[in-house]
């Protein structure tokens, strides 16, 4: 997640220098020739079931693809940090649909570190609507809010998967479907781009990107949901915000006051509630 919240700062630098649609088709395909070797099945792999070729549709669709659209127009539109503002909603949209669709009980003190994540949400936006580093559109405001709910319906639907298909293969397969939805826009997008004016540090960047949006953070992201409740995932999160902030903050040189820094203090205690070892 700290991973994560890192691309999507830095994900304001390519923006700046590639059309939307277009990055994300970039991004799939560098990812699909790195993780081709990752697609057939292995020793031991179970035949993938009607119902695991669905979930690894929607996984795609809402995880890889809608995310990143909504992700990227938004950051556009608005900074990094407001970014980070507002993904920090994550952790209680996951424990939310994971009581929903995966039956799983909120503990106190999951329900306690949620807490500690939505009102770290409310100093972030006061922060952002009373400092200097304010601004934004609404519009900008509200595609990052649909790549909150992206990314928690991401990992509900990741923590079914990987009862039946290994992390690898997922991350592989996921990537393809992002890889079909994006490409016909990705194409629009490419004929009427000059590939030449991008600098070889934007390469290199969209590189970074690519490999750990698509293959990196997945693979960790699924590893981790075989042993982890996605309630308990979920507040993990949190580093997601923070990250890109910080990104935001220290790279992209965007204001940061005392109401940020009680955020991420927030965001801290929510995972050690959530994480601390249960007593007997």
């Amino acid at each position: 997640m700290a991973l994560v919240g890192s691309y999507v700062g830095l994900s304001k630098l390519l923006v700046a220098a590639f059309p939307v649609l277009l990055l994300a088709w970039l991004r799939f395909g560098i990812a699909a020739v790195a993780m081709l070797h990752w697609v057939p099945r292995r020793d031991g792999d179970a035949p993938l079931s009607h119902h695991d070729r669905w979930l690894l549709f929607w996984e795609s669709f809402l995880g890889n693809f809608l995310f990143s659209i909504c992700m990227l127009y938004g950051v556009a539109m608005t900074s990094a940090l407001a970014a980070g503002v507002t993904m920090a909603g994550i952790p209680a949209a996951v424990a939310v649909l994971s009581r929903l669709f995966l039956g799983e009980r909120i503990r106190p003190r999951v329900a306690a570190a949620i807490g500690c994540a939505v009102l770290g949400i409310g100093l972030l936006a006061f922060a952002r609507n009373t400092g200097p580093g304010g601004g934004g559109s609404m519009l900008g405001y509200a595609l990052l809010l649909a790549a909150v709910l992206c990314e928690a319906s991401y990992v509900v639907i990741g923590k079914r998967l990987t009862g039946n298909v290994s992390p690898r293969r997922i991350s592989a397969l996921i990537n393809l479907w992002g890889l079909a939805l994006v490409t016909p826009w990705g194409l629009w997008q490419a004929l009427g781009f000059d590939f030449a004016a991008v600098g070889a540090s934007t390469w290199l960047l969209l590189v970074f990107y690519a490999i750990a949006a698509s293959m990196v953070t997945v693979w960790l992201w699924m590893q981790g949901l075989r042993h982890v409740p996605s309630s308990r995932a979920g507040v993990f999160t949190v580093l997601l915000p923070v990250s890109a902030a910080l990104v935001g903050i220290t790279v992209l040189g965007e204001s940061f006051g005392a109401a940020h820094l009680a955020a991420f203090g927030l965001a801290l205690a929510g995972l050690l509630l959530a994480t601390w070892p249960e007593r007997g």
